[in-house]
């Protein structure tokens, strides 16, 4: 492919790649964050930078939004179209075992966030982080679509 092509291809069919964790403490409680910008719990993750590998963004993700470590293998659970962000956007989902280094204080963009017991989720949670919960713990079907 000629450099023209590839960048013609870039800039107007650019994709987007994101990351999420289902991450759990050691007694099995869920982080979950309220951003500052949109309604309601979410999983902790965001956008995947450029040269930087899914589990590398993960890592990230997590010490940025909730002062966590990974504290075993990420397991991937899905990889999910969102066509609500954009038409060519993907989500990678991770389950993953965390402990956190310190308490994660609010700022402008996280609201709140905490860890919470899997059947006591705060009543704003979305459904889209209470299905994906169901999904990494094995207790649905993944769906193709975030």
């Amino acid at each position: 492919m000629r450099l023209g092509q590839r960048v013609a291809g870039l800039l107007l069919r650019p994709k987007t790649l994101g990351v999420r964790a289902v991450a759990l403490d050691d007694r099995n409680r869920v982080f979950l964050v309220r951003h500052t910008y949109i309604p309601g719990f979410c999983l902790p993750g965001g956008g995947v930078e450029a040269r930087e590998t899914a589990l590398r963004s993960l890592e990230r993700e997590l010490d940025e939004e909730g002062e966590l470590e990974i504290a075993g293998p990420a397991r991937l659970i899905g990889f999910y179209y969102n066509p609500r962000h954009s038409s060519r956007d993907h989500v990678v989902l991770y389950l993953v075992r965390v402990r956190q280094v310190k308490p994660r204080l609010p700022d402008w963009e996280i609201a709140e966030s905490g860890f919470f017991p899997l059947d006591a989720l705060p009543d704003d949670a979305t459904p889209a982080t209470r299905a994906h919960i169901q999904e990494a713990l094995g207790l649905s079907t993944p769906s193709l679509h975030w």
